[in-house]
């Protein structure tokens, strides 16, 4: 993704360079909010499940820390005994159009080839939750109800998905990045206006910038909506050739390394690393959830330690490396809001039930 779609800054000529795409911009903005108001209007029916429903979604396009959310809520969610699903859509696997059962919440019974890499990445991350995946979020919820009788379906990426009706709308923002230039797609990096934030029931800012750092984009964000700030920075390593074995981060420090990424903002990654004291010599960079081969991971070069994410990581087999060390970035959910938005949220829920409790007295 162009670095520019974050720039909050624009000179004179980068505004007169990047005119042609407003045209575009325009095109765009109008079609989302025809697709949007085709559901606000009846025109077009939203289907509602039995059951409870959150979405975990974002404004932006890529890098929010959406998924990682995800896979964190529904962790947090099992632990507090609640009996859930993960709903994910899944980008590039061959089974894009089924309904897919992509974990039973106790064997991993599809891979990354076949659904893409965000599932099965939630899969192993989550173990005694199911997730499905698939394009019609409708159907994958009542699979996952007849199946596994989920009382509380956790959408990844459902913001955007008009046609499953929600309880819930939590949304996603990079704290670091904000809602960057401000302009929606192509022009910039928004999928829509960021007036539709007022729809959302909390905000998530993750990578939560230093107490008394504004927000970049902070004056367009609606006042409405609950806020919590989060973190999501790097915990530890693992050595994928070695069956996961822990290093720690401090092995970086003045490292020379290659960089394997497929990742929507892939110079965050480099910088990230460079922070931590690593040096990075070579990188090979891919589009976002491109699926590698075997041919790709051969192809790096064996001199170097590899550094890639854990998205990345479950599409490439540790047989594919050949004795080359790969490490993974394992991130984690933290900062000071954490437990103020599971509680938050399990009240909700919990009101909620309450409701439906006294509707059928």
């Amino acid at each position: 993704m162009p670095e520019y779609l974050w720039a909050t800054q624009e000179s004179r000529l980068e505004r007169l360079l990047r005119s042609p795409l407003l045209a575009a911009e325009g095109l765009y903005r109008v079609a989302v909010h025809a697709h949007r108001s085709a559901y606000d209007w009846g025109l077009l029916s939203r289907a509602v499940l039995p059951t409870r429903v959150v979405s975990i979604g974002n404004l932006t396009v890529g890098g929010s820390g959406k998924t990682p959310v995800v896979a964190w809520l529904a962790r947090e969610l099992r632990d507090r005994g609640r009996k859930l699903a993960v709903l994910s859509r899944g980008v590039r696997g061959g089974r894009f159009d089924r309904v897919n059962v992509v974990s039973d919440g106790e064997r991993l019974l599809l891979g990354a080839p076949d659904v893409g890499d965000e599932p099965v990445w939630i899969a192993r991350r989550v173990p005694g939750v199911p997730v499905l995946a698939g394009r019609n979020r409708v159907a994958l919820g009542l699979r996952a109800l007849a199946l596994f009788g989920a009382e509380l379906l956790l959408v990844d990426d459902g913001f955007q998905h008009h046609r499953l009706a929600r309880d819930l709308d939590l949304v996603c923002i990079d704290g670091r990045l904000g809602l960057g230039n401000g302009h929606v797609l192509p022009r910039g990096p928004l999928r829509e206006r960021p007036a539709l934030l007022a729809r959302a029931d909390a905000l998530l800012v993750t990578r939560a910038p230093p107490e008394g750092t504004p927000l970049p984009g902070a004056e367009q964000l609606p006042e409405g909506p609950a806020r919590f700030r989060l973190e999501l920075a790097p915990q530890g390593l693992r050595d994928h050739a070695l069956g996961g074995a822990i290093i720690p981060l401090e092995a970086l420090a003045g490292l020379s390394c290659g960089l394997l990424s497929a990742i929507a903002r892939p110079d965050a990654l480099r910088r990230e690393l460079g922070r931590l004291g690593a040096e990075v010599k070579s990188e090979r960079r891919y589009r976002d959830h491109h699926l590698y081969t075997r041919e790709e991971i051969a192809a790096l070069d064996p001199a170097l330690t590899w550094v890639t994410t854990a998205k990345d990581a479950v599409k490439i087999p540790p047989s594919w490396l050949g004795g080359r060390r790969l490490w993974v970035i394992e991130e984690e959910i933290g900062g000071r809001d954490r437990n103020s938005l599971l509680d938050w949220l399990s009240g909700r829920l919990d009101a909620a039930a309450r409701i439906d409790f006294l509707r059928t007295q």
